[in-house]
């Protein structure tokens, strides 16, 4: 693996390897519960959302609409899967989302 990430220290890899011995979406729940506010967790769900409506092609009013994010927060995320270290873009992949055709702004 050649990514350098720029968080990489030993408290985040402990964490993220937690993360990958949660077995099912409810032991995610019970996990990210005891673990982050409503707020955060709801804050990381909108923002995958975000990716996911970029990636079908809406526009910035219509994710703004539909998840309540702020034109700031959608257009971070397009930065993130247009020139970021490719992490929406992995999972979106893997989830079965089709790629991003078209710049939205």
């Amino acid at each position: 693996m050649d990514y350098e990430s720029r968080i990489k220290n030993e408290q985040v890899d402990g964490l993220f390897e937690a993360v990958l011995e949660l077995e099912n979406v409810e032991e995610c729940y019970r996990f990210f519960e005891d673990i982050c506010t409503v707020k955060e967790i709801q804050a990381i769900a909108q923002r995958l959302e975000v990716a996911k409506l970029l990636r079908m092609n809406k526009t910035y009013n219509e994710i703004e609409e539909k998840t309540g994010a702020s034109t700031a927060t959608i257009s971070r995320i397009s930065r993130s899967l247009n020139y970021g270290v490719n992490g929406y873009n992995l999972v979106l992949d893997r989830l079965g989302y089709p790629k991003l055709d078209n710049k939205n702004s």
